[in-house]
């Protein structure tokens, strides 16, 4: 059943034994095969008979195919292919429908159905049994054989039955025409004696056909013999004298074949062209191999296949020497040439003229690539690109040259690779000083703004920190330069990682490793290109030394020789990409002018002007910039130089001595002194203005303290680790082995000035501190960043202390309510404020920051600080002494006013015997102390027992100081003294110390020595009455001085209620 499907799929032409619809092409083929014009019946019966030229007339698109199932192309030319086919191995009765159902388009792609059918001239036998018997067995495949050759001994026993069934008939047909011959020879001739006839099969072997020879052309007037026959029938008689029965017609044919030679010589003539062209068409067929290599040649060279292309000169290589051969072969031999044979040499060498031709001018354009493949080298990340020269090299030891492409190559990597790091060191340099000059030419960051970035390590996180370190185009140009010493010193997209992978690669090269994959060209002769020559390794080893010399000099005078002058270089044009120059200069960063750089000629941009900062000897520091983001950017700097000089020195050559590798430990020992340098002189210049890292505003975990303290230990946190990176590198990557170590500890001379600017540092910010507790307040504008910048104006803070002893003087003062509203002013309240929290922050300062910084200052820099954190920590002192009288200093004078005008006055003297209270300067004096713990305690809690208790002290000095003025004490006197000391002693009992109550037992002395001894016999028996009344005393102000009692809570502590 499936046989006949075939054969009716393959008769009709169609796809499908069902088909939907009537196929679009056979509208095309019917029309092609059966559209011929429709002649008249006597027409046809008249032209029945054809020209014998009508051959001339009929094309191969008109011959309908005799085989079923053969299909016709879109173009309408048929061949013999049948559209689907059984297997030839016995298989299956349908090739097309067992591709099909493994997924092949064969019914949509013909040429690819083509490759499976037997009937094909493009049938592949090789990919026929990988698709269709895939999966076939070996015995299956046995069994296949088989069938294929019972096939085919079926056909040649066709043919041979063919063949001998109709030999008979050949040989009557044979028989025939001998005797028509025969018969046509004799006619009109004398009969003559006859002769025994051999068999017709050795008459026609024997016949001679009378035909004029070759070359002599058609025959002329005149020509021959022209002797009249007897009669008509000699005339017409097949003999020499009737010129073989021609005679009678041969005028006309003369005639005709004039006519002919002018109507048909051109076509006839053709034929001899076609005879030539299918000699020549046979010649091709032939040798088609030859005459493809220079097309696929030129097709691979245009594609870029370069292994397509290799592929094509080793076959026209193989076809020169097979043509060689055979012509060496025939001269050895002194035998002629076949004509064939003459064909192959000839095309042979047409072929290999092309094909040299070609390959001249395809090596000089790989030579162009391979010395200019640098630029997409460097531009390029992708690894095919990367390896473009080792295509490039083994395409030129394949094709077979003279010069060492290995050699030409690393030649024209160190040349740019040299040029590429001086133009991009000075076009760099150029582009920092072009920034520079911009920045100093601008006006210093104010106050606030210096404020805002000192406070950022506090104040933001870690990314956001590095946006505030300063101001945006300091950072600009911070970033300007890491991004300049990167394009020189990364080892990722860097000029040292190229220096680094060029000498990789050569070394590659003079070991062998990297030859084992490149080819030895045709039989060889590549070979002696693998093997570099002493002196060339040689170079290689001096030119990888020269450009890390290169780099060095360039990040040497890059950090040690101040800013440059000229900056002619930002209006040079960029060089154009040429054979000759590499394209360094166009390369990234520099491959577009940026508008930062863009100045005209006549404007260039202005020198910064000198004045005197420390900066301007710097190239590699922003003008104005603080030590902040010094230390961030020089860190990652040193990191990133560090990084590179080992790496530089991990270089074989380098490493084996010349005196290389301490000239990079020479660069980073000048490179870390410059930077530390730059470092210690920001860092000067910030501790100074620390002062504005007060705000006033009150610490978040701590309500006795302000964020200050917080502040300037996260600026000097900051500025210690950042140093501390600066000074040993230890981001710089590990030296690899067997290489020098080019990174050593830094000099006691640089660790000595760090320290000593620590120290500095601390000593200008606790000094910035008192500055901001005694300067006056301007209420209308910011409190720390004035217009006059009174901040560093200490006249201010002594003309404020001054008027504060003014406003509690008694002499111009009558009452304690005019000193407490003078007191309770808004200057004075502020000025009181900011000394009781600076006092508070200088005591966190000395019990927990400092030390935390001088401990983390040894832990980094490996130095003790003994010495200095004494000498610190005195210094601290002094200032809170100096802080702590300037606050209490007042509040002693205003004491020492008030109880010397109590006690002096007239009225102190009880009038009765017996007195019933204390006197009233004793409560204003309370009532002074009462306010001062209330402002001490709401502001800076931990204060209030220091002050209360040294007020007590300076109280209890003053009444004995007013004790002593009167000479002689009544018993009442006596009574109302006692009375008033132990008022004072018994409610400011929880403030007393050892000071106050020796004070007090002095004063104790002084009465009685102003006393008879009668009085103090008196006296003893009025002390339970004295207690009595002092207690009653007590309880009636009991809720007036209630902040000066403890309270106790769980656990039998006690807290002040203050």
């Amino acid at each position: 059943m499936g046989d006949q499907i075939r054969v009716i799929l393959n008769h009709y032409n169609i796809s499908s034994p069902y088909p939907t619809e009537w196929p679009a092409e056979k509208d095309d083929s019917g029309a092609s095969d059966t559209d011929v014009p429709v002649k008249s019946h006597a027409t046809s019966h008249l032209r029945r008979s054809k020209s014998r030229y009508s051959v001339l007339e009929r094309s191969g698109s008109d011959r309908r195919s005799l085989v079923p199932g053969s299909e016709k192309t879109r173009d309408g030319v048929e061949n013999l292919v049948q559209k689907d086919e059984a297997d030839p191995l016995g298989g299956t009765d349908s090739v097309v429908r067992a591709l099909r159902q493994m997924g092949l388009p064969v019914e949509d792609d013909q040429r690819l159905r083509n490759r499976f059918l037997l009937s094909s001239t493009t049938f592949n036998p090789s990919l026929f049994l990988s698709q269709v018997h895939s999966e076939t067995p070996t015995i299956a495949l046995m069994q296949g054989l088989e069938y294929l050759s019972r096939s085919i001994d079926q056909k040649s026993a066709s043919l041979k039955v063919l063949v001998e069934s109709n030999f008979e008939r050949f040989v009557r047909a044979k028989s025939t025409i001998d005797d028509v011959y025969t018969e046509m020879r004799n006619q009109g001739a004398e009969p003559e004696l006859e002769r025994p006839r051999s068999h017709s099969r050795h008459a026609s072997r024997n016949s001679t056909h009378f035909r004029s020879p070759s070359g002599q052309g058609l025959p002329t007037p005149g020509r021959g013999s022209l002797k009249p026959l007897p009669s008509d029938k000699k005339k017409h008689a097949l003999t020499k004298e009737s010129e073989y029965g021609v005679q009678g017609i041969k005028e006309p044919l003369i005639e005709v074949a004039v006519k002919a030679e002018e109507l048909w010589g051109p076509a006839l003539g053709g034929r001899d062209r076609e005879d030539s062209l299918k000699l020549v068409l046979n010649s091709i067929e032939q040798y088609q191999g030859i005459l493809k290599v220079g097309t696929e040649i030129s097709d691979s060279i245009k594609r870029k296949d370069y292994e397509t292309l290799v592929k094509g000169y080793t076959r026209a290589r193989k076809y020169t020497d097979d043509a060689r051969a055979v012509a060496d072969n025939a001269m050895v031999n002194s035998v002629q040439l076949t004509e064939p044979q003459v064909h192959q040499i000839v095309m042979t060498g047409r072929m290999w003229l092309d094909v040299e031709e070609q390959l001249d001018n395809f090596k000089r354009e790989v030579w162009r690539n391979l010395t200019s493949v640098q630029a997409n080298l460097a531009m390029s990340t992708d690894r095919s690109h990367q390896e473009d020269h080792v295509a490039l090299i083994s395409v030129l030891l394949e094709l077979g040259v003279e010069d060492n492409p290995i050699w030409v190559w690393l030649l024209s990597r160190y040349d740019y690779l040299k040029n590429k790091i001086n133009s991009t060191f000075e076009r760099s340099r150029v582009e920092i000083e072009v920034l520079r000059r911009r920045i100093a030419n601008t006006d210093r960051p104010t106050l606030f703004a210096s404020a805002i970035h000192l406070k950022s390590p506090a104040r933001f996180s870690l990314e956001d920190k590095i946006k505030h370190l300063d101001t945006g185009p300091i950072l600009e140009l911070w970033e300007l330069i890491i991004q300049a010493m990167s394009n020189l010193l990364s080892l990722q997209g860097g000029v040292l990682g190229e220096v680094i992978d060029f000498w990789d690669k050569a070394q590659s090269f003079i070991d062998g490793k990297a030859q084992r994959t490149l080819p030895t060209g045709f039989d060889g002769s590549s070979r002696k290109h693998h093997r570099l020559s002493t002196d060339g390794v040689r170079d290689l080893q001096s030119g990888a030394v020269e450009l890390v010399e290169i780099l060095r000099e360039h990040i040497f005078s890059f950090f040690a020789d101040p800013p440059i002058e000229d900056v002619s270089l930002l209006f040079s044009p960029i060089p154009s990409d040429s054979p000759n120059t590499p394209r360094s200069a166009t390369l990234s960063p520099f491959s577009k002018q940026d508008h930062r750089f863009q100045y005209d000629l006549l404007s260039p941009p202005p020198p910064s002007p000198k004045r005197g900062e420390a900066w301007e000897e710097f190239a590699f520091w922003p003008p104005y910039a603080n030590s902040l983001s010094g230390v961030h950017y020089l860190g990652k700097l040193l990191a990133l130089l560090g990084t590179a000089a080992s790496e530089m020195a991990a270089i074989r050559p380098v490493a084996s001595g010349g005196g290389t590798s301490e000239k990079l430990k020479m660069l980073l020992g000048a490179a870390r002194e410059r930077s530390a340098r730059a470092i210690c002189a920001a860092w000067n210049t910030d501790a100074e203005l620390c002062k504005v890292l007060e705000d006033w505003t009150r610490g978040p975990e701590r309500r006795d303290i302000t964020r200050m303290p917080a502040h300037f230990a996260a600026f000097e946190g900051f500025i210690l680790s950042g140093t501390q990176k600066i000074l040993y590198i230890p981001e710089a990557a590990v030296t690899k082995k067997g290489s020098a170590d080019v990174i050593t500890p830094p000099p006691n001379k640089l660790l000595q000035m760090v320290r000593s600017q620590f120290v500095t540092s601390l000593y200008k910010t606790l000094s910035g501190m008192v500055e901001n507790a005694e300067r006056p307040v301007n209420l209308t504008q910011n409190p720390w960043a004035t217009e006059q910048d009174s901040l560093a104006n200490p006249k201010a803070g002594r003309a404020t202390i001054d008027a504060n002893r003014d406003a509690i003087d008694a002499s111009n003062r009558a009452s304690l309510r005019i000193a407490l509203s003078k007191r309770n002013s808004k200057l004075t309240r502020q000025q009181n404020l900011r000394m009781l929290l600076t006092l508070s922050n200088l005591r966190a300062l000395r019990a927990s920051i400092v030390p935390t910084l001088i401990t983390q200052f040894e832990t980094d820099f490996s130095v003790k600080l003994t010495e200095e954190s004494k000498t610190i920590h005195d210094v601290l002192s002094q200032i809170d002494a100096r802080l702590f009288a300037s606050y209490t200093r007042p509040l002693a004078d205003s004491l020492s006013t008030l109880i010397h005008a109590g006690i002096a006055s007239p009225t102190w003297i009880p009038n009765t015997a017996r007195p019933t209270s204390v006197r009233p300067y004793v409560y204003d004096a309370l009532l002074l102390l009462v306010y001062v713990h209330t402002e001490v305690s709401t502001t800076a809690e931990p204060l209030t027992n220091a002050i209360l208790s040294h007020l007590l002290e300076q109280l209890s000095t003053v009444l004995l100081d007013a004790f002593r003025k009167r000479s002689k004490y009544s018993l009442s006197a006596l009574m109302q003294a006692t009375l008033d000391v132990e008022f004072v002693a018994q409610t400011l009992n929880q403030y007393t110390s050892e000071a106050a109550s020796k004070t007090q037992s002095q004063i104790y002395v002084e009465l009685d020595k102003g006393t008879d001894n009668s009085a103090r016999l008196r006296l003893q028996s009025e002390l339970p009455e004295m207690r009595a009344t002092l207690k009653r005393l007590r309880e009636g102000t009991r809720s007036e001085f209630a902040c000066f009692k403890r309270v106790k809570v769980a656990g039998g502590e006690t807290l002040r209620v203050g």
